[in-house]
């Protein structure tokens, strides 16, 4: 049985006809008018005039001089990492080479990378060169030939923070460009004079970039439809209400949207926990934003068994999903559906958003019951082949026929019939 300690107040995602229809204006407005409109729109979402979209190679190696030099280190710390776990997954991905189980049909499978992929990199409430990181790294990796990557300038900064292009540049970006919202989704998908439409388009962003992505879905190709950030925690009697509480908070301050839930099998936990969080968001500096975030979508459920807790997990298919309880294995060996597992106490879902190698950008609103997050196999396409020789068209023919005649395909009985005569 659920007890609830605390529910959400309010939902955290849902469309509504303005912002689609706002989004379609967006995007016809970019198809017809190009780079001038981005610049635009830029002056009016974002506040910045700018002169060129493309951001310059002397541009971004300024901004190394701009980052302090243990911020470079921990990006570079953080890209060896992110490419290393890459680089092991892209192995598990292989060409399949000739199998045959009828004589004279030869089956196979090649991969191949997408050509041109353009990376969306958030830069609304903070700049983050992590999610940079995150997308060109496994594209680079699977062996994409041309990766653009976007980001929206800001006021403080004139352009696009110098940490991100730093960033993107450590990534092996090959276009950058200075520019955000719906018209970057759309510039990449219909092309503008500077900038050249790519085959898909990657990344997290607010509900117009999410919108703009479900827009174009078809014209290109996506990673996912992302929602606000999420967060779930197994925990039991020896979890530190420290670890529960910071880590609750922790995803809270990414959005005033997002969503973090502490399901255990202990009240005393979930009590300490509220305390805990309650003192933390009064001392954090982001404490305003998590703090609202947490008394408006916060869940703090005690369940009675472990079991259920397990349950709930695989039903809500969490984004995040923590697991600090005394058989952290054996409740993860259970687990089901979510974009990425922290496992034990020492785990929290920050490591994963930054530099333990596994990849942030991962689905959300419950889709981690059919979906996964960004990695190298995303950027890869699996492409069939089949050889059939003479023998093999006869060994083939009778069941196709069959097939073909019951489906009313005339054409494709024939072209099957007119072979077999032939032979």
């Amino acid at each position: 049985m659920i007890h609830y300690i605390k529910e959400a107040e309010k939902k955290t995602f849902a469309r509504d006809s303005e912002t689609i229809r706002m989004v379609s204006d967006i995007i016809d407005q970019v198809i017809q008018n190009g780079d001038q409109k981005l610049k635009e729109l830029s002056l009016k979402f974002d506040g910045v005039k700018i002169d060129g979209l493309r951001v310059s190679e002397e541009t971004v190696k300024a901004a190394y001089n701009q980052v302090d030099a243990q911020t470079v280190e921990a990006l570079k710390f953080a890209a060896e990492q992110i490419r290393f776990y890459a680089e092991r997954q892209m192995e598990c991905l292989k060409p399949l080479d000739s199998v045959s189980q009828i004589e004279g049909v030869v089956l196979s499978h090649k991969l191949a990378p997408v050509d041109s992929v353009g990376a969306y990199v958030p830069g609304g409430r903070y700049p983050l060169p992590s999610t940079a990181l995150m997308l060109a790294i496994p594209a680079k990796v699977a062996g994409v030939k041309r990766i653009a990557a976007c980001s929206p300038p800001s006021k403080t900064n004139g352009g696009i923070h110098p940490a991100v292009l730093a960033a993107m540049d450590i990534a092996g970006v090959d276009e950058i460009y200075q520019v955000g919202g719906a018209q970057a989704v759309a510039a990449f998908t219909y092309g503008t004079e500077s900038i050249q439409k790519v085959d898909m388009i990657v990344g997290p962003g607010n509900r117009f970039v999410t919108e703009a992505k479900r827009q174009v879905l078809g014209e290109v190709g996506i990673d996912s439809l992302a929602g606000p950030s999420e967060v779930l925690i197994i925990a039991d009697e020896t979890a530190d209400p420290d670890f529960t509480a910071i880590d609750l908070l922790a995803q809270c301050e990414h959005d005033p949207n997002a969503r973090a839930t502490l399901v255990t099998t202990s009240r005393e936990l979930a009590e300490k926990t509220l305390e805990k969080v309650a003192q933390f968001a009064k001392e954090l500096p982001t404490g305003a934003v998590s703090g609202q975030s947490w008394e408006d979508n916060g869940i703090v459920m005690v369940v009675d068994s472990m079991d259920e807790a397990i349950a709930i997990a695989n039903e809500m298919a969490p984004e995040h999903l923590e697991v600090q309880a005394k058989e952290e294995d054996k409740i993860a060996d259970r687990l089901l559906h979510f974009g990425s597992l922290f496992v034990g106490n020492y785990t929290p879902v920050t490591f994963g958003d930054y530099c333990s190698g596994t990849n942030h950008t991962l689905p959300t609103m419950r889709t981690a019951r059919y979906s996964n997050g960004v990695w190298a196999g995303t950027f890869v396409k699996t492409a069939f082949i089949q050889h059939v020789s003479e023998q093999g068209c006869k060994n083939l023919s009778a069941h196709c026929i069959q097939l073909a005649d019951v489906e009313g395909l005339m054409a494709h009985k024939k072209s099957v019939e007119i072979r077999v005569s032939k032979i």
